[in-house]
């Protein structure tokens, strides 16, 4: 019987490609480690983020493959993860920044960064979230922090909040509650620069960032002040929102950030009692408009009082009550956003 060579191994898994970066795992440097023992081959995968949505396509592609090498009887695959950053980290330590806009309020855009955010940290990231909404904070009670407050560091740098896994800010937890924040364009250009640049992040994957609505100061200064990998455009299924997220559009393509997908929130609602499923918004308007503007579209979202409550209580729905359809389908979206990531960044990145 002839020897299983790695060579042979490495051959085998050049056949096997990512299924989002349409490249094969060798090329791309996805193979950390060959193993082989007799007839049973063992493969470690590096994935592009922990978030991967097709790990198990991955899996069972690469199963296939080598078992096809004479005399391999048996694949064992594991897997790694480390999220690539483009060419230049936009902060020290902080591999991607990703915005999260509508154009209007009353979307539930907090409440959708909220959810990434924490379902990015579930899945193995080191995330952090930036409430970036000075006149109206919504992020400190979405994660129970509400009656605690921030302090800087010896190095007088702003220290995050840490809660369910993931580090935030957010203007909640910088003022007593209820005092209004009332500043003019040069305060919030400033607030922007010292929770960026003046801010203990620390080592980051993905550093979300929860926007105010509307297209002005905040969005302006935070394009100035770092270079974004992208930005997600949250909106309900009816025209009256899909006109404001429309704006957004504009705003992100004017200031150059790529626009990283759409998602429909709020877009269906199935009464408990009944399981008769009611389009209070209408539907499959966000994915029109993403089709329209040749956009992806990352997901949709259905009403659920879960959500609502779990946010009022300061457990996120994904943490809290994972088994709900709201929750698997923020968890999904999350992991279709970490692949358009790593998917962004391989364009800009030259092959290994």
């Amino acid at each position: 019987m002839s020897v299983i060579t790695e060579q042979a191994i490495t051959n085998a898994l050049r056949t096997v490609n990512d299924p989002e970066l349409h490249k094969d795992l060798v090329s791309l440097g996805m193979i950390e480690k060959i193993h082989i023992d007799g007839s049973i081959v063992n493969v470690k995968v590096e994935l592009t983020t922990p978030a991967c949505p097709l790990k198990g396509k991955i899996e069972g592609d690469v199963v296939a493959a080598v078992l096809k090498v004479p005399n391999v009887t048996h694949v064992n695959v594991s897997f790694g993860a480390q999220v690539r950053p483009p060419m230049q980290n936009p902060l020290p330590g902080v591999k991607h920044i990703i915005a999260v806009g509508s154009g209007k309020g009353g979307v539930g855009k907090s409440t959708v960064a909220a959810n990434l955010a924490l379902s990015l940290a579930m899945d193995g990231a080191k995330v952090g979230l930036l409430d970036s909404d000075v006149y109206g904070p919504s992020i400190g009670q979405m994660m129970g922090a509400t009656n605690e407050r921030m302090f800087a560091n010896d190095d007088k740098k702003m220290l995050p909040l840490e809660k369910h896994g993931l580090k935030f800010i957010s203007m909640a937890n910088l003022v007593a509650p209820g005092q209004a924040t009332v500043w003019r364009g040069p305060m919030l250009h400033s607030f922007v620069q010292q929770t960026l640049k003046d801010a203990a992040w620390g080592e980051l994957d993905y550093l979300i960032i929860d926007l105010p609505p509307g297209t002005g100061d905040v969005q302006l200064s935070l394009s100035q002040t770092v270079s974004m990998t992208g930005a997600v455009i949250v909106s309900t299924p009816q025209d009256v929102a899909l006109i404001d997220a429309t704006r957004a559009m504009d705003m992100f393509r004017k200031a150059n950030v790529p626009i990283l997908g759409m998602i429909e929130n709020m877009s269906y609602f199935v009464a408990p009692d009944t399981g008769k499923r009611y389009d209070i918004f209408g539907h499959g308007g966000a994915k029109r408009e993403a089709e329209r503007n040749n956009i992806p579209f990352l997901g949709e979202i259905p009403i659920g009082m879960q959500v609502r409550e779990d946010g009022d209580t300061g457990t996120p729905v994904v943490l809290a009550h994972p088994e709900t359809v709201e929750a698997q389908a923020l968890v999904s979206i999350a992991r279709v956003l970490a692949g358009r990531i790593s998917v962004s960044t391989l364009e800009l990145l030259p092959m290994v």
